[in-house]
């Protein structure tokens, strides 16, 4: 094996079975190296071995890639000891990584067999010629010498840097190894690899710093780093509806400053305003289109856009984002749509199954208000049923198809009329006017007329005022009840400032009852809220007060105030403005008025 020996002796620059310090040990075969120098360390080729990437590809010892690595170290000296690992892989899925690995292991071996076939030809060489010999001396000198002429008529190898590219399945990645130069051979530069990278037709996302950077290590050969990486597309991101309202009705449990619960207050119904925005449509996203590292678009997707749940009553506004009410009403979700119903239909009673009720739309309930529990709107309310000792407060009419049983705790109020069967015990309001069979014991309070003309027409006990006048049939009875009958002024007013009055009363009455308490948080916090709801209501009060006294000024003499009645029994006290008249008597036909400052019974 002389003959070989000499030939990569002048291929390498040294002779076989040296290293390059020139100790003289022999060198091991690439197997015996890979394992000679690390069995050195064994702990650290152990660990190694055991915490090998998932995706970086092993070559075994006798890989044509390893014996390249070999040669070039005889040649070169130290040398890092190869590594081919894909860079950006690592949230590969597990079984679409062993494919680019086995992809990556063949290309590599292919040309690893090629490359080392080039620089080593000697590797694998046929049998040296048998020499005869010969009893004269000078013929087997001879043979030697035109041995050694065959041998020097071998060219020497030389092999510029060869780089290798290896582009990803996916095109999105591209990674380049370099094999090393052979004898007096070009080494990599950057045009080199950049020339590589264009005849591969990578041209797109090249990593062109890291590709300079990567030939001043001394690991710029047999190392695998990443040369170019694509741009992933950015897919549209579809449309979404934000919800100013729920969709679901939801019992809202309201817990008090006292820890106590308030079960009429449940918030069963959503009520929406015409013009209120009820829902709004985000709008979908573009897709940004991806590229490969061939420079090859990669389409995307845009975004879908949201349909508002456009239902009765409702509108999109002109832009298209938004879903608006067109209308005042309750708000419901069918399951396809928002719609608003201009009316409430409660089926049965306003009790603890529906709690209380504020709408900004017409109610009907088909049963009765129970005692404890309100119903406000904003529009008409009618009630099947009776109106037990609750609140009821309607923005237009209010009808109370079987009258109202107050027990002097319920409080209706209507900005419009009011119509009812019978009024018993109760404390009415009425902006307009009031028409009802009867009313019994009752603080009414109307700014046009009570007619109580129909059915019985009585007006027995309580106080009755109304600044339009009084019609009806029977005003007292004959056990003399007293009933006041007030015409003219402002009844609705007083009716706030009286309302005012007891809310300032009893908050005096609490801040008393604290200031005697001893102290401590809870006191110290409820007697600041109080004290501001007392500030704030006197407030009120004070503004309340000079309203009236413009509004009293500006009124017109109550001339048209009157009583009118078929019977006025006696016990009836009849005021009119700052007049005011007693009847002893049983008067029939009654029409009682203000004349020359004085209470005339015509």
């Amino acid at each position: 094996m002389k003959f070989a020996n000499s030939i990569l002796e002048r291929l390498f620059g040294t002779k076989q079975g040296k290293d390059i310090s020139g100790q003289g040990e022999e060198l091991q075969t690439p197997g015996q190296m890979a394992n000679g120098e690390q069995n050195k360390e064994d702990n650290e080729a152990e660990k190694f071995l055991v915490h090998v990437p998932e995706n970086q590809l092993e070559i075994p010892e006798d890989h044509a890639l390893n014996q390249l690595y070999q040669l070039r170290r005889e040649q070169a000296g130290g040398l890092p000891y190869p590594e081919l690992l894909l860079e950006g892989c690592e949230a590969m899925p597990p079984e679409e990584l062993k494919r680019e690995l086995k992809r990556l292991d063949a290309e590599l071996t292919s040309i690893a067999v090629s490359r080392l076939e080039e620089a080593a030809p000697l590797q694998v060489l046929p049998e040296e010629p048998e020499i005869v010999e010969d009893e004269n001396e000078t013929d087997g000198e001879e043979a030697e010498v035109n041995g050694q002429e065959e041998q020097e008529e071998i060219p020497e190898p030389e092999l510029d840097a060869l780089p290798v590219v290896f582009v990803s399945s996916n095109k999105m990645q591209a990674w380049i190894m370099v094999f090393p130069p052979v004898g007096q051979g070009r080494d990599a530069d950057e045009e080199m690899l950049v020339r590589a990278l264009k005849e591969k037709g990578v041209t797109f996302g090249v990593k062109e710093e890291r590709l300079r950077e990567s030939l001043k290590k001394p690991e710029r050969y047999f190392h695998l780093i990443q040369a170019a990486e694509g741009r992933d597309v950015v897919q549209g991101e579809d449309g979404y509806i934000i919800d100013y309202f729920s969709r679901i009705d939801k019992r809202q449990i309201e817990v008090d400053e006292h820890g106590r619960v308030d079960y009429a207050s449940l918030n069963l119904v959503q009520s929406a305003a015409e013009g209120d925005v009820i829902c709004e449509a985000v709008p979908p996203t573009k897709a940004v289109s991806g590229r490969t590292v061939l420079d090859q678009e990669i389409p995307g997707r845009d975004g879908k856009a949201a349909t508002l749940p456009k239902g009765r009553n409702t509108e999109i506004s002109e832009d298209g984002s938004k879903l608006l009410a067109s209308a005042s009403g309750r708000l419901e979700y069918s399951g396809r749509s928002f719609q608003i119903k201009s009316m409430l239909d409660i089926e049965g009673n306003v009790d603890y199954s529906t709690g209380n009720i504020n709408f900004l739309g017409d109610v009907h309930i088909r049963g009765d208000v129970c005692s404890g529990f309100s119903v406000r709107s904003v529009g008409n309310i009618t009630v099947d049923g009776v109106v037990e000792a609750g609140t009821v407060e309607a923005g237009g009419d209010l009808i109370v198809a079987k009258g109202i049983i107050g027990d002097k705790e319920a409080i209706v109020r209507s900005h419009h009329n009011i119509y009812t069967k019978y009024l018993d015990n109760g404390i009415v309001h009425v902006r307009e006017n009031l028409y009802t069979d009867s009313i019994l014991h009752s603080e009414v309070y109307c700014d046009g007329e009570v007619q109580v003309v129909s059915g019985r027409g009585t007006i027995v006990g309580g106080t009755v005022r109304a600044a339009g006048g009084i019609n009806a049939k029977i005003v007292g009875n004959r056990s003399e009840s007293t009933t006041n009958v007030m015409l003219g002024g402002q009844p609705c007013a007083d009716f706030e400032r009286e309302l005012l009055l007891e809310n300032i009363e009893d908050l005096e009455e609490e801040m008393e009852a604290l200031e005697r308490q001893p102290e401590s948080p809870a006191r110290t916090k409820r007697m600041n809220k109080v004290r501001l709801d007392l500030s704030v209501d006197k407030m009120k009060l004070g503004q309340f007060n000079k309203d009236m006294e413009k509004a009293e000024k500006k009124q017109e003499v109550r001339g048209k105030s009157r009583l009118k009645c078929g019977i006025a029994y006696p016990g009836t006290v009849l005021t009119i403005g700052n007049e005011t008249l007693h009847l002893t008597q049983e008067t029939s036909s009654c029409d009682g008025r203000l004349v020359n400052g004085e209470i005339k019974l015509l």
